[in-house]
């Protein structure tokens, strides 16, 4: 019975390897929805990437993915000679397509644009001529007007075009959900879905999120989803609506090495409380601290000081030591210390950085209850 209750609290992502061993081990799960937050630049996309690559076998795929190349499918061409004629190009050689043909693809997508923006749409498939070649293709292509006005075309803005493709991507996905005989899209097994909010504000952020909850939680089938954003809005809706799914802390230290943090309790979601939480128990344990340390001190700093309308973060708490404040601002600034090097802190730095987190702690207190009671690292 011990050996058994030993396997199961056991951490899944314990000795990882890399990125594609943690895409490996997503799979292996077995859960409807994962959550993973993760900032710019520390891996989410060429995580996604990996866990697609991994369903390829031959010409068969098992994923439905959305992420910064799925954007990529979608060019304009703007028309440079009359500058009338714009519109939004597909590039249909992609499976992403599959059903653009068989399917009414405008019929399945306006409802979903329809919740986000005022303009309406029109797919076609138009013959066009390359100029370098003269050489005559056809090409699908969506142009865009105003209700009022259906024979002009516009060309939308970029945060406008991001909804339509993220729209395009969900008529796609609610047709794998519906997995009719017959239909394309049904090798679907996963859905990874990287970002998609990008470029939007808070409004659509909180109305995407919420959307996206309430299709996962209708489905009742097969397929598992997977998560993941650098939103600390978007993530906490969908913590919050989606209570059952695990949430993950893809977190980047140094130049090859990561941290997959699984968050546990309530508010895990709170991704400040979080790394206050993991620095704090860092000190407590008395756990060798290193340069990224003070970064992710510094970050809370810094939001801390922007939330109060403090100039800077150097503002953010007050030392009876003014100088040693200010001697201490280049360490914050990470010094002579390389972010890339997992070089334990001298001890005097140590001091100095237990001094400032236990001030800012005091200086800002949070209700213990705010703290996740369990917090696993899983070093890549």
């Amino acid at each position: 019975m011990a050996n058994k209750n030993k396997q199961q609290n056991e951490d899944p992502f314990k000795d990882l390897v890399d990125l594609n061993d943690l895409a490996g081990r997503l799979r292996q799960q077995n859960k409807k929805c994962q959550l993973i937050f993760a900032h710019n630049g520390t891996g989410k996309t060429r995580l996604s990437m990996a866990f697609k690559d991994l369903g390829k076998q031959d010409n068969s795929h098992d994923t439905l993915y959305f992420n910064a190349f799925t954007e990529d499918l979608f060019f304009w061409d703007n028309d440079l000679d009359n500058d009338t004629d714009r519109v939004l190009v597909l590039n249909d050689y992609s499976y992403f397509f599959d059903a653009i043909e068989k399917l009414e693809m405008e019929t399945r997508i306006r409802p979903f644009v329809q919740k986000y923006v005022d303009f309406d749409f029109q797919i076609t498939k138009e013959k066009h001529r390359k100029e370098a070649d003269k050489e005559e293709i056809e090409r699908w292509e969506v142009s865009f007007f105003l209700p009022e006005n259906p024979d002009k075309n516009i060309k939308v803005s970029r945060g406008e075009e991001h909804i339509f493709i993220w729209c395009f991507f969900l008529a796609i996905l609610q047709l794998s959900l519906d997995k009719e005989d017959g239909l394309p899209y049904e090798w679907v097994k996963y859905v990874y879905i990287d970002d998609p909010i990008s470029s939007l504000d808070d409004n659509y952020a909180v109305s995407v999120a919420h959307n996206l909850a309430t299709l996962f939680r209708s489905y009742n089938g097969p397929i598992q989803f997977i998560v993941s954003t650098h939103h600390g809005l978007f993530f906490n809706v969908l913590c919050n609506e989606l209570q059952r799914a695990p949430r993950y802390l893809l977190s980047k230290n140094t130049f090859d090495k990561y941290y997959f943090i699984e968050l546990e309790g309530d508010t895990a979601s709170l991704y400040h409380v979080a790394m206050l939480k993991m620095l704090k128990d860092t000190m407590d344990n008395d756990e060798p601290l290193y340069p990224y340390h003070f970064n992710i001190l510094r970050n809370i700093m810094e939001k801390t000081a922007n939330f109060h309308g403090l100039a800077g973060f150097k503002k953010c708490i007050e030392l009876e030591d003014a100088e040693f404040y200010e001697r201490l601002i280049p360490v914050l600034n990470h010094g002579g210390y390389s972010v890339f090097e997992p070089k334990e802190m001298l001890p005097e730095n140590k001091a100095n950085f237990e001094m400032v987190l236990k001030k800012l702690l005091d200086t800002y207190p949070f209700h213990s209850d705010l703290l996740p009671n369990s917090f696993k690292e899983s070093q890549l």
